[in-house]
């Protein structure tokens, strides 16, 4: 077990509970059940982490597994775009009376691993143009159902995640153009004919709040407002005048970030962000540690996931992205996000156990397909059962 990776989680989660319980005064049982069945969450999120610290993870390597998890991600957003239950405009969510399920949260874990498997024997030929299409077409349907929903959010980190892989595979500077180039065109299509009017409302107020203060940049202004009025030291536990009389909206979800800021200040900030730069500093750690490429890219693509819900929510609270309700691993209220992001650090353990003490330059030297080219003194030892080169 990592301890400084788990010991940096508990006090993330102990301040979304603190956040989320200050309001209590206000909210009455209201605010009290969004603390309580956090709480509920956190507990369930742990037995899944240390039970998947313990399996051995190995038969993600097979190919049979990646199309399975592909199909059952696509049947998944199907199903939701017909029987999803529709929430603030968007069908994101199975309802099943005691509790809700949002699918694209796990499904992008889906995804981190199709990609791993897909570049774990591909990242050498990354060159040739294929793959980043093959790739793309695996991401590009799990984007394309989950933006349909429309959840524009999940869809932005679900590309983040493919275009973080390619990069990290290897990706020459001539693709990066074209896969930019690409981008842009996709970006363009989407603004003609598939945008909603509220969604470009949003992009078009994100690059000025103040144009439409009391309509779409309402939210935007409201967290920059509380961002701010901080200060160094903050109001205090409770005090945060922003989220205790409603104007900023969402305070346990898209807006925690502001909440949070509202009442710890700058100080409190900053003590926040050294925290997750341990959470990624270890998870790029132990990523590095896996057993082959399958393992390291894997470990990659989850602190590509993290840090693409921790700069996407930062920046939509602090008016430098637009508002797309995109979750902080953590501290946001939820227990679909919540759940996969435990069981994505209980994988990344489980590969841990198994995986090679490996000098720094041997890593690269593997993760790069250069093995072959240099010599080394256990290249000609049998390989321990299940493990294999994957390069």
């Amino acid at each position: 077990m990592d301890w400084a990776m788990f010991l940096s989680i508990i006090p993330l989660l102990g301040a979304g509970l603190v956040t989320m319980h200050s309001f209590l005064s206000t909210e009455g049982v209201f605010g009290n059940v969004f603390f309580e069945r956090q709480i509920v969450w956190i507990f369930i999120g742990l037995l899944v982490f240390w039970g998947a610290s313990l399996i051995d993870w190995r038969f993600l390597r097979k190919t049979w597994v990646s199309v399975f998890l592909f199909l059952i991600s696509t049947a998944l957003l199907l199903a939701l775009l017909l029987f999803g239950e529709v929430a603030k405009g968007a069908a994101s969510w199975f309802d099943f009376g005691g509790f809700s399920f949002q699918p694209s949260d796990p499904i992008k874990i889906f995804l981190i691993i199709i990609l791993a498997k897909y570049f774990s024997r591909r990242h050498v030929e990354i060159a040739n143009f294929r793959h980043i299409l093959v790739s793309g077409f695996y991401a590009g349907v799990i984007f394309l159902l989950v933006f349909l929903q429309p959840d524009f959010g999940s869809a932005i980190i679900i590309f983040m995640i493919w275009f973080g892989m390619v990069l990290v595979s290897g990706l020459s500077k001539k693709h990066f153009l074209l896969v930019l180039l690409s981008a842009i065109l996709v970006f363009g299509l989407l603004w003609s004919f598939i945008l909603a009017p509220y969604q470009k409302t949003r992009i078009l107020t994100f690059l000025n709040p103040l144009t439409d203060a009391g309509g779409a940049g309402y939210n935007a202004l409201q967290s920059t407002i509380a961002v701010g009025s901080g200060g160094v030291i903050g109001k205090g536990v409770g005090y945060g005048t922003q989220s205790r009389l409603e104007f900023l909206p969402e305070y346990e979800t898209d807006f925690i970030f502001a909440a949070y800021s509202e009442e710890w200040g700058f100080v409190g900030v900053m003590m926040l962000f050294f925290l997750f730069e341990i959470l990624f500093r270890r998870i790029l750690l132990n990523s590095m540690r896996g057993a082959g490429n399958f393992e390291i890219l894997f470990g990659l693509g989850v602190a590509i996931y993290f840090m693409s819900h921790f700069v996407i929510h930062v920046g939509m609270n602090i008016g430098l992205l637009p508002v797309t309700g995109t979750t902080i691993p953590f501290l946001s209220y939820g227990g679909s996000h919540l759940l996969t992001e435990f069981l994505a650090l209980g994988i990344l353990m489980g590969m841990r156990r198994y995986g090679k003490a490996y000098h720094k330059d041997d890593t690269k030297n593997e993760f790069l397909g250069l093995e072959k080219t240099i010599p080394r003194p256990e290249a000609a030892r049998p390989l321990p059962d299940g493990i294999r080169s994957l390069s």
